[in-house]
C-alpha cells in the first residue's frame, strides 16, 4: 500500500499532465504533420480509454496503468534513441528523446509507487493488454 496521500497523487498527476503536454508540443514541433500518423483521433479516444477505464476500478488501478504505459513507452523511446546512435546529423534529436525518455521513466517509477506492490490478476492481465496494446498501435502507426 502507498504511503503518499492523496494530495501527494493528485499533485504528481498534475505534474506528469503538464510534462506530457511539453512533450506532445516538442513532439509536434519537431515531426513534420505529413509524417504523422492518420490515425491521431483514434490513438486519442483509446489513449482517453485508457485512463478512463481503470478510474472506474481506483487510483491504484490508474496508477498501474500509468507504470504500463510508461514502461512500454521508455522502451519505444529507447529502440528509437539506439537506431539514432551512430548518426551525427540527428544528436539533437537523440538528445531530445533522452530527455523525454528520462522523464516518462521517472513516471514510470513515480506511478508504480502510487499503485502500491500489490496487484490483483485482473490489474497485471490489464497491464499485459496495455503494453500490447501499445505496441500494436505503434506498428499500425507506422503503416497506416
Amino acid at each position: 500500500r502507498s504511503t503518499l496521500s492523496s494530495s501527494s497523487a493528485a499533485s504528481a498527476v498534475y505534474k506528469r499532465q503538464a510534462t506530457e503536454c511539453d512533450h506532445l508540443r516538442l513532439m509536434e514541433e519537431t515531426v513534420p504533420s505529413a509524417a504523422r500518423t492518420r490515425l491521431l483521433p483514434l490513438w486519442w479516444l483509446m489513449g482517453w480509454l485508457t485512463g478512463a477505464l481503470p478510474a472506474i476500478f481506483g487510483r491504484h488501478v490508474v496508477f498501474a496503468t500509468i507504470e504500463a504505459v510508461e514502461t512500454f513507452v521508455d522502451h519505444h523511446y529507447r529502440q528509437q534513441i539506439d537506431r539514432l546512435a551512430d548518426q551525427e546529423r540527428y544528436r539533437s534529436l537523440r538528445q531530445l528523446l533522452l530527455q523525454c525518455q528520462a522523464d516518462e521513466v521517472s513516471h514510470r517509477d513515480e506511478a508504480a509507487g502510487l499503485a502500491g506492490p500489490s496487484r490483483w490478476i485482473l490489474v497485471r492481465w490489464w497491464c499485459a493488454i496495455v503494453g500490447a496494446g501499445s505496441a500494436a498501435a505503434v506498428t499500425v502507426a507506422r503503416r497506416i
